[in-house]
């Protein structure tokens, strides 16, 4: 199962974690193929991640391309709002856009969440 990981993590935190993957790799350790998309903060993955958006994200999971239409259809809404809501998504990255429509490269999202007390 092609699963894209989504998380929560500082700029700082995501380059140290990329330069320790590269020095695994580089002294030849095996390292861990994962697909990772992270946020700054909480609150622009709570916004990109919407509940309706989740819902595209849902009906388009493993399917390959598909029209806007074909989108809206899945999940019952009007066209132009799904096609404002894969814009987003095209923007942040989360989904492809091309000649062939919108695509979700991916059969399933894992959502990392960490919640500390407060400063």
């Amino acid at each position: 199962m092609n699963t894209l990981r989504v998380r929560v993590q500082t700029y700082d935190d995501t380059i140290a974690e990329v330069e320790a993957r590269a020095a695994m790799a580089a002294a030849g350790r095996a390292v861990e193929d994962r697909s990772t998309f992270t946020f700054d903060n909480w609150s622009v993955l709570v916004k990109t991640l919407s509940a309706t958006r989740m819902e595209i994200i849902r009906a388009m999971s493993g399917r390959g391309a598909m029209s806007v239409r074909e989108i809206a259809r899945r999940v019952g809404r009007d066209v132009k709002n799904v096609h404002g809501d894969l814009d987003a998504l095209a923007k942040s990255g989360l989904v492809d856009k091309g000649d062939s429509g919108f695509e979700f490269p991916f059969d399933r999202i894992h959502v990392e969440v960490d919640i500390e007390a407060a400063a």
